[in-house]
């Protein structure tokens, strides 16, 4: 590298400028340099002058710019033009690039039509200039509803084109002449609790996200029933025909129904004994593993290693017991603030839907003690010495499915429980079975509605938009029910529309309709992969049968879309024995 010299610099005697005389004697030159014209009232120093402040955009503080053509300052007019030679130069184009204001300008209306903010709420105008006016919906406060958007539009020659502009912007009143959408950045973090209270003695062993698990993909065959159990009802297809009355009343039947987890099934518990399978676990269970990404709310299950045996349990308790409710709405329902108990609460809703499920489940089929399909074996829970009510249509079928890929030598046998609701006749005049669910409708103006249509006026007439609004606010609960219909090896899956007598009361109930639906369609219609599904129980079950004997949990984020394995001692989760009083 060549030495770096600094140029011979003249030795000033004064206190401003070069001396010309050395400088030329020195070989310095000054020619061609860029020079500045100045006057003698200019003021020494102006090209770096830190005396004065400026404002915003280089304007100084009497308001005008620097440099401007009315600015009045005379020692900036002379030479102007070239001050620009000693001025930075960037080479980046910063043309494009501007400052956006994100402060909303108030404009005015103009003309007879647009949309006006009135006294808390919106004046709605129709577009036209036909005779008559416009009539509009003028919210003037947070109690008055506008049923869906819009209520009226009026004026002769008016066009309703607005009609899906605001649609819902005020729905209920509620937000008390609020704008929808407006600072919503500003509204408080909805923070749900755990499910399970996590112990400071758990170690956490893996933490998976949901974008991971969505990734995944494993296709097998469909599954062998190894035995069966209980008894089912024949459907009543009376429910399906189109001239059924409108809404019937939902009756409260008095039925045992037993839900057992995976370690407590006595006939699991031969199944195992006699090495049927490696993997053992319900079809309540393994939906939510297999529907996991769609979940929102939290849930844990109880994964027990044995040898080489493992099981999945739920705990007594479990959110898998119930049925939820618009999980997946944009703003679900939430508790109440003040901390007093709401009928539309998630938890509330959850109870409410359970009740009607398993009523609409025993009310859909044709009790008979003569006309019903008895399977292999009885109910395998029902104590008929001990028990003095009569005993639900419930049939259980334990499935096997070989979870192996093809390139391995070794399967892998999963034992699954799956239970169906109803029997109905094929053509041929054989025993098919069905599951029975119930969707439920509690009030379309509260929190967490989720934007759900009318459906008493809107059923009939927009099914399907009313169905497609369900699978938007219910994904993860019909994505469930459709995964243990395929793993029970249903035909049908009959889905009956529960409404609230009262919106304010929620033990009196109507059925609106009933619609049947073959699983796998309906799981192409959620966009709802089987084979994606599959992949996540597979992967779940690779990552607990690596892990050593134990008892681990499977706990769902309450906030975020993660789910944890956690290492928990053996005695979690058991409850101590209380004595007799």
């Amino acid at each position: 590298m060549a030495p770096f010299a600094l140029p011979p610099l003249p030795a000033v005697g004064t206190a401003w400028g070069p001396s010309t005389t050395e400088a030329s004697t020195k070989g310095l030159s000054f020619e061609d340099a860029p020079f500045a014209p100045f006057s003698k009232s200019d003021k020494l120093g102006k090209l770096a002058d830190w005396s004065q402040e400026s404002g915003r955009d280089g304007r100084d503080q009497r308001g005008g710019r620097q440099g401007g053509r009315n600015h009045r300052d005379p020692y900036q007019a002379y030479g102007a033009s070239t001050v620009s030679n000693f001025q930075f130069q960037n080479e980046d184009d910063e043309s494009s690039f501007s400052v956006v204001d994100s402060r909303s300008a108030a404009t005015k209306p103009r003309g007879g039509s647009g949309f006006g903010q009135g006294r808390g709420g919106l004046i709605l105008r129709s577009q036209g200039g036909g005779r008559g006016g416009a009539r509009g919906f003028n919210a003037r406060g947070g109690n008055q509803s506008m049923r869906g958007g819009f209520q009226r539009y009026g004026g002769r020659g008016g066009n309703d084109s607005q009609r899906g502009g605001q649609r819902g912007g005020q729905r209920g009143g509620a937000a008390g002449g609020r704008r929808f959408g407006w600072k919503d950045y500003d509204k408080p973090q909805r923070l749900r609790d755990s499910s399970v209270v996590i112990a400071p003695e758990w170690k956490m062993l893996d933490e998976i996200d949901f974008i991971r698990l969505a990734k995944l993909s494993l296709d097998i065959k469909e599954g062998a029933d190894i035995d069966t159990y209980g008894f089912t009802y024949y459907y009543d297809k009376s429910l399906d025909r189109p001239g059924a009355s409108s809404e019937w009343k939902l009756q409260v039947i008095d039925a045992l129904l037993y839900n057992p987890t995976t370690s407590d099934d006595p006939v699991i518990q031969q199944l195992a004994a006699k090495n049927e399978g490696t993997v053992f676990a319900t079809d309540s269970i393994l939906s939510m593993l297999m529907c996991s990404p769609r979940s929102v709310y939290p849930w844990d299950i109880v994964v027990t290693r044995e040898g080489d045996k493992l099981f999945f349990d739920k705990r007594d308790g479990s959110p898998l017991d119930f049925v939820s409710v618009n999980e997946n709405a944009v703003e679900p329902p939430v508790e109440s603030a003040d901390g007093k108990e709401s009928i539309n609460s998630p938890s509330s809703l959850a109870l409410e839907a359970t009740f009607i499920n398993h009523n609409f489940a025993e009310q859909a089929v044709i009790e008979s003690a003569k006309a019903k399909h008895e399977f292999a074996h009885p109910n395998p829970f029902y104590n008929p010495e001990e028990e003095t009510e009569p005993l639900a249509s419930r049939g259980y079928r334990y499935r096997k499915f070989n979870l192996s890929a093809q390139d391995e030598e070794e399967p892998l046998n999963l034992i699954v429980r799956t239970e169906v609701d109803g029997a109905i006749k094929n053509p041929t005049g054989e025993d098919s079975f069905i599951t029975i669910k119930a969707l439920n409708e509690f009030d379309t103006r509260a929190p967490g509605a989720g934007g759900a249509l009318d459906w008493r006026s809107k059923f009939s007439s927009q099914r399907g938009a009313v169905v497609a609004t369900e699978m938007k606010n219910n994904s993860c609960k019909l994505a469930r029910w459709t995964v243990q219909s395929i793993l029970a090896g249903a035909e049908q899956m009959k889905l009956g529309f529960v409404s609230r007598a009262n919106p304010k009361d929620k033990s009196r109930h109507v059925v609106l309709g009933v619609v049947g639906y073959k699983p796998r369609e309906f799981a192409n219609q959620m966009n709802f992969s089987v084979a994606n599904g599959w992949g996540i129980a597979r992967s779940i079950i690779d990552m607990c049968m690596a892990l050593p004997e134990g008892k681990y949990v499977i706990v769902k984020d309450p906030n975020k879309p993660v789910i944890r394995l956690y290492d928990v001692p053996k005695d979690a989760f058991d409850q101590p024995e209380k004595e007799d009083e």
